[in-house]
């Protein structure tokens, strides 16, 4: 509540007026605050909200913190935990209590680790560490698979049972290293370094489970993140719970949110593959048995197309027959409509001088009687040639000159003696009449007995 300085002095206030202006002031003038200290005087009201005092060696506030964020805490308030809060000072008017009302809680200290935390990741990530063109695929089926944690752990349990159900044949080797407490970031780094080196694995899983930052600092370490960025070998990184992230899942070719997911992730599920074989097998057969179809409807076709020389001999016979009835009536009509127009001519020619044209018309009758005779020899000559080829293609005039057509037991002709085995069965047919007779033996060219000029 605003008002004029001469005016606020002379106006007497109500309480809650009073309490009202404070509260603005506070909420306007203070943003949002880190508080650390400890808690005391703890109160859960049944409505789910939660009342106590933080407070350090001089001084004390009041808190609030209600339902809703209480429920997202990973672990209840408890009196003498140290914590930081995130919380906006404001003034509880009915009664004219100043208090922190709380949006955020983490144990005391994450502050630093998360300022380090920050720090080291902006570093690393202007290096181009956690740029995506360096990341690696993970091959699609590794002949073995490295799992950096320790073996006390419950995540190399639950890594080894996922892995044996998914794909049980695959061996898996153990680098172990601890994962929490002093010195730890160095041999997990030093077990990475090894795995580099032995390239005994075709992918790394770096892992271990759920807990605090502080659990899980030694997979922020410097030493850890240069030794996956370093490494030969694939590295999936499957450190903490689906919600918690370090500088390794950054810096690792891909980052899993469990350990049980990222030997999810390296090995292909067993019976799926098994789905998916069976799913090509039938649909190979389907293609091949539609193929078999596509081929045996073209068959049919060149079959249905496929005519015997004795027919075609018989078609080319009808249509040579065909060609000389039209040629005979083209030459007789031809010959009909000269003879009109030489008796047209004649006619004309018959009034004033028909003795001059007389020897014209006869000379031209002449040539047109050689013309005609001429162009009959001509056709007859060409009938003459065509019969003549058609008896030559005639395949029962090359039998007569004692060649013989071999057929196998099926009725197949034999063209080469690659057909033929020792005890096959054969038809000859010959010029007049068929035999039947068996190979003896199969005598190729290189083994023919050569000629006796003697």
């Amino acid at each position: 509540m605003a008002m004029p300085e001469k005016e606020a002095q002379m106006r007497v206030l109500r309480v809650a007026e009073l309490n009202a202006v404070v509260k603005n002031l506070l909420e306007g003038s203070l943003p949002l605050l880190w508080v650390r200290g400890e808690v005391s005087n703890l109160v859960r009201a049944a409505s789910g909200h939660s009342y106590f005092s933080l407070k350090d060696e001089q001084a004390q506030v009041r808190c609030v913190m209600f339902r809703q964020r209480a429920v997202g805490l990973d672990r209840p308030l408890s009196n003498g935990m140290q914590l930081e809060i995130r919380a906006l000072a404001t003034l509880y008017e009915a009664r004219g209590d100043y208090q922190l009302m709380v949006e955020e809680v983490r144990p005391a200290g994450l502050g630093l680790l998360f300022e380090q935390f920050e720090r080291l990741k902006a570093r690393l990530a202007a290096e181009g560490l956690f740029a995506a063109e360096r990341k690696r695929a993970l091959p699609r089926f590794p002949r073995r698979v490295g799992v950096v944690t320790s073996p006390q752990a419950a995540a190399l349990r639950d890594v080894l049972t996922t892995l044996r159900r998914r794909l049980p044949a695959v061996p898996v080797l153990l680098y172990p290293t601890p994962v929490q407490g002093a010195g730890s970031a160095e041999k997990i780094a030093q077990a990475i370094q090894r795995a580099s080196e032995r390239a005994e694995c075709d992918v790394l899983i770096v892992c271990r489970g759920g807990g605090s930052l502080e659990d899980l600092w030694s997979f922020n370490e410097e030493v850890v993140a240069r030794a996956i960025a370093a490494c030969r070998v694939p590295v999936i990184s499957g450190v903490g719970h689906e919600t918690d992230f370090t500088i390794a899942d950054f810096v690792a070719d891909e980052r899993a949110p469990t350990p049980t997911a990222a030997a999810q992730r390296v090995v292909p599920d067993r019976q799926a593959l098994l789905q998916q074989v069976a799913h090509l097998a039938q649909r190979m057969q389907r293609q091949f048995w539609q193929q078999h179809a596509r081929l045996g409807q073209t068959l049919d076709y060149a079959q249905r197309r496929l005519v015997h020389p004795a027919q075609a001999l018989q078609r080319q016979g009808q249509q040579l027959t065909q060609l000389q009835i039209r040629l005979r009536r083209a030459l007789a009509e031809q010959q009909r409509a000269r003879r009109q127009t030489l008796h047209m001519l004649t006619q004309r020619w018959q009034v004033p001088r028909q003795r001059e044209r007389a020897a014209q018309v006869e000379a031209w009758a002449g040539r047109l009687q050689r013309a005609w005779q001429h162009r009959q020899r001509h056709a007859s000559l060409q009938l003459t040639h065509a019969a003549q080829q058609l008896h030559l293609l005639d395949p029962q005039q090359v039998l007569t000159r004692g060649y013989a057509l071999v057929r196998d037991e099926h009725g197949r002709l034999v063209q080469r003696s690659t057909q033929l085995a020792p005890g096959m069965g054969l038809q000859l047919q010959l010029a007049q009449g068929r035999a039947a007779a068996r190979v003896t033996a199969v005598l190729h060219d290189e083994n023919l007995p050569k000629e006796n000029n003697t």
